[in-house]
């Protein structure tokens, strides 16, 4: 009954329960992802590139014969899968820096300059005598 009860505190847990949501909608995502890199990157990459297709790409070990299969090495595939998964990268790179960008937030205005104190005692005093004289001079 312990191992149960166990079991029931390890799977009710926040990170497990955050993690399953992860994987379920990171597995979600990589549809859209591979959608994306499949049907709108690479056709226009295949196009600039000439339909390049590695696949082809073989070395015979071992020729085939008496009942046995030939020994193949296929690095053709292997340098698609490299290349596919560049393109995979790049994309996701692209769409990372789109989020990113749109989810900032706008540049705020600039601060208004601080007002400038009141001015002091003397200050009231200098501004009172110079409307003094320029009243005497205007007479």
């Amino acid at each position: 009954m312990k191992l149960v009860q166990e079991f029931k505190e390890f799977a009710v847990k926040g990170n497990v329960v955050d993690m399953a949501v992860g994987v379920i909608i990171g597995a979600a995502f990589g549809k859209i992802v591979s959608s994306f890199v499949a049907d709108v990157v690479t056709p226009p990459l295949g196009l600039l590139v000439g339909g390049v297709d590695f696949t082809g790409l073989t070395v015979v070990l071992r020729e085939a014969g008496e009942g046995k299969a030939a020994v193949v090495l296929k690095y053709g595939v292997f340098l698609q899968t490299v290349f596919d998964f560049l393109l995979v990268g790049w994309a996701i790179f692209m769409m990372v820096k789109l989020v990113n960008r749109l989810r900032r937030d706008p540049p705020k205005p600039p601060a208004p300059p601080p007002e400038p104190p009141p001015p002091t005692r003397d200050q009231e005093l200098l501004g009172e005598i110079r409307d003094l004289l320029r009243a005497r001079n205007a007479k």
